[in-house]
């Protein structure tokens, strides 16, 4: 040992050896195994040598000795999962040129001595191995399957033991599809319709087995992005997105109110300790302009002050009427290492975007019906005015993470972010049907040429803010380990808007439009100051029993206020409501890589409306949610299977009775499914994504309206499928084919105005070349350009899906 102390140690790690040294070393208690040890649980961010290695002396509680010369700007990659110590030190240190010896009860790296090739012989190149457990929740993941995500449980889990459904886009799958919303980074997802409103380009409207994603709204880093249902919605960007996560089902858990179908959570793009450079191009049909990149890396000689830059700044035109598309997006990102148990990530974002309207709205007769003449109305037909429709929007955000460890038990999390959203919206709607001209001559054409009109919009500004405490506790006695989160988040939101749906515009011509004429809109129908808080207590347990049984068991306690001045009737409105929500689920992981799960779990969300006969405030509405299912991901490979049927209901919600009659918390919808999902690199660079949904059952079973009973309130097709996949030629050619189903269903007002939507099959593709640094795609959705019937609205409205779009991109990487 005289050897080892004339060596300079880690700092950090000598004084967490002196600190230990009253207890057993865990080297001593083995037997002389040369530090090999039992496995045991170790978690080790991405970050530089020699903070990896200061943890990896913490957690395994052996001295670690090392000359500070040695690590100086070399990093380590991230390992987490049950390993012997030794086997941990090996990973931190793999291509890094140092090796481990264990000399008496500590570790000593030192450089790795040469190996000269023998005479006549020649050395093999080096191989670097990444094992599945070094990812994290929150990182980049090679190709499409991902082993990790917090956004089912706001821990550090693998998916294998999460018991709800879970889809993780990767952006490895998101730039292979060509994917630029989030609509179509999802439409190969099961659960997922994203033909709500059809081709729509100010939203990325979704619904999520069978019920609205659209409000309460998405996620973004766990951290809501609240609306009131209107038209101030925060926007994300899928190229400043690392990952896009999908929690099917109830999750009022942990995230408060929330839609009974599932979160949407953005994963940002972070920091990262490798320098990353990447400049990208983008030209398309409609004069699409775009130039983007993507830079991050250490800003200091140690690693500890890590920076990254996402922007993108696009000059476009929508598929009608040369309506301008133009973005601006900018999200720098700035990590802090502070020491090796402290971490600060901040994270900001400007978004602008200045845009006409582009949708596809006809009349339910003329499109999924022909007129009484047997005409329909052409479906490349801009039902609104180029002249005065506009969609200009501007927001940013700014926030942090800070996440402090205590000690091996304890770690303390604080997640905030303050943001500001402007919206200034305005748009043409057609109406329900074609105007009638000569009403003695039913059949005279002329009745089938002219189309009504109306104005709508909003002009709304919004602020948010949300904080979200957390206090890690990890346990361990024997068998048995425990996760302990407790948390407390708040989030407050106030909206200004000033709404209209009422006006005049001029009738257009179905066959020879003509946009002119004076559009003069009407008084509003919401001119309102709104402000939503909601504060939460939640706590969640996940309890492992050895390396098979994860139970997760979690309960919280809301208290949401509405508080709304209406200028309108000059009076303010305060609603406060209070509920305590639950979950549970079992899962059983075999040694092959089965893992079937029993999972049962609660929303509610506020109603904001009074009983007008008690005059007491509803109660929330209630979602639950029972759910089996089976995952496969086996050992070898990069494969991830999943199966699961549920059994899913909004309950207590508010429905109207026929002849004007009061309000009553009485509706109920029930959807009940199957859903398939498969995500697998089959062979070497041959990537593969399918899923099918069978949902034989959705449908209102108790409302105040008899006549809605055995209805659907929401478009659920019967039969949905897709399948994609993509393979790269080792000359560096690259190809993709997709195709997506979606059977027929009775549209979202098969309660008021029931019709049929006919199915409908698209299809995608990808043709590109990779040569060294460079990147070449041609990404086509709809390749066919086929115009088909989306949806159709209980208003007597149907919905065209997106036409033909056709994408070029070259990227460079260095």
């Amino acid at each position: 040992m005289n050897r080892l102390m004339k060596m300079t140690p880690a700092p950090l790690a000598l004084a967490v050896a002196l600190a230990l040294a009253s207890a057993p070393l865990r080297a001593q208690t083995q037997g002389g195994q040369g530090g090999q040890g039992a496995p045991q649980q170790i978690r080790i961010a991405a970050q530089p040598l020699a903070e990896a290695l200061n943890d990896w002396a913490r957690q395994t509680r052996i001295q670690l000795v090392v000359q500070q010369s040695l690590v100086a700007g070399k990093t380590a990659p991230a390992i987490s999962g049950s390993l012997t110590p030794r086997a941990a030190l090996d990973r931190l240190l793999a291509g890094s040129g140092l090796v481990a010896a264990m000399e008496g009860n500590a570790a000593v790296v030192k450089t790795a001595p040469a190996t000269p090739a023998a005479s006549g012989t020649s050395t093999l190149p080096a191989v670097t191995v990444v094992a599945d457990g070094e990812e994290s929740a929150t990182g980049r993941v090679q190709g499409y399957v991902a082993k990790r995500s917090a956004t089912a449980t706001k821990t550090d889990t693998p998916i294998i033991e999460t018991p709800q459904s879970l889809t993780v886009i990767t952006a490895d799958r998101m730039e292979a599809m060509g994917a630029t919303t989030l609509k179509d980074a999802l439409s190969y997802t099961p659960g997922v319709a994203i033909t709500t409103f059809g081709a729509d380009s100010r939203y990325d409207w979704l619904t999520l087995r069978g019920f609205d994603a659209y409000a309460p709204g998405f996620y973004l880093d766990g951290l809501p992005l609240r609306n009131n249902g209107n038209w101030g919605v925060w926007r994300t960007e899928n190229y400043g997105a690392e990952r896009i996560e999908l929690l099917r089902g109830p999750a009022s858990v942990l995230y408060g109110q929330a839609s009974p179908g599932g979160v949407v959570n953005v994963v940002s793009k972070r920091p990262t300790a490798e320098p990353l450079r990447e400049l990208q191009v983008q030209l398309g049909d409609h004069n699409r302009k775009q130039v983007a990149g993507d830079f991050s890396g250490p800003l200091d000689a140690d690693g500890k002050v890590l920076y990254r830059v996402v922007g993108l700044l696009r000059d476009a035109e929508l598929p009608a009427e040369n309506m301008p598309d133009r973005r601006f997006y900018l999200a720098p990102s700035l990590t802090w290492r502070i020491s090796g148990d402290t971490r600060l990530t901040l994270l900001a974002q400007v978004d602008r975007t200045r845009a006409g309207v582009y949708n596809r709205i006809r009349p339910q007769v003329g499109s999924v019906f022909p007129t009484a003449i047997g005409t329909r109305i052409p479906a490349s037909l801009l039902t609104g005015d180029p002249n005065y429709d506009r969609f200009h929007s501007d927001q940013w955000m700014v926030g942090y993470e800070f996440e402090h460890r205590l000690n091996n038990t304890v770690t303390l999390r604080q997640n905030a972010r303050y943001g500001e959203l402007k919206v200034d919206y305005a748009g043409v709607w057609p109406n329900r049907r074609l105007t009638t001209v000569d009403a003695k001559n039913p059949l005279n054409p002329a009745n089938f040429m002219l189309l009504g009109r109306y104005p709508t919009g909003s002009r709304e500004q919004v602020s948010s803010f949300s904080i979200d405490n957390q206090m890690q506790v990890d346990l361990r006695a024997g068998d048995w380990q425990h996760k302990l989160l407790i948390g407390l988040d708040y989030q407050r939101n106030r909206i200004d808007q000033y709404t209209f749906s009422t006006g005049t515009a001029p009738s257009i011509n179905i066959y020879a439009p003509v946009y002119a004429g004076p559009i003069v809109e009407g008084a509003p129908y919401m001119n309102a100051d709104t402000r939503l808080a909601q504060t939460g207590l939640y706590i969640q347990d996940q309890i492992k029993w050895g390396d098979r049984w994860s139970l997760t068991l979690g309960g919280r306690y809301d208290s949401a206020s509405n508080d709304t001045f209406d200028r309108l009737q000059g009076k303010s409105t305060q609603i406060s409501q209070h509920k305590f929500t639950s979950r549970a689920g079992l899962v059983y992981v075999m040694p092959n890589g089965w893992a079937p799960y029993l999972s049962y779990s609660e929303s509610f969300a506020p109603t904001g409306l009074f009983d007008p006969v008690t005059r007491d405030p509803f109660k929330p509405e209630t979602g639950r949610q029972y759910e089996a299912g089976i995952r496969y991901q086996p050992p070898e490979g990069k494969q991830s299977y999943s199966a699961a049927i549920f059994d899913l209901r909004r309950q207590n919600y508010i429905t109207y009775g026929t002849g004007g009659a009061a309000p009553k918390q009485t509706g109920e919808i029930s959807v009940r499914g199957l859903e398939l999902e498969a995500m697998a690199e089959l062979a070497p660079r041959l990537n593969v994504t399918a899923s099918y949904d069978y949902t034989p059952r959705a449908m209102v079973t108790a409302s105040a309206n008899p006549g809605e009973i055995g209805k659907q309130a929401n478009a659920v097709p019967r039969h949905r499928m897709s399948v994609w996949a993509n393979y790269r030629f080792v000359n560096g050619v690259k190809v993709g084919l997709g195709a997506r189903y979606t059977g027929t269903s009775h549209g979202d007002g098969e309660k008021i105005a029931p019709t049929k939507v006919p199915a409908a099959t698209v299809f995608d593709a990808m043709i590109g070349y990779d040569l060294e640094r460079w990147s070449l795609a041609l990404n086509l959705r709809n390749i066919a350009n086929k115009d088909f019937i989306a949806n159709c609205d209980q208003y007597g409205k149907c919905y065209y899906g997106a036409p033909r779009s056709m994408v070029a991109t070259a990227t460079y990487r260095w």
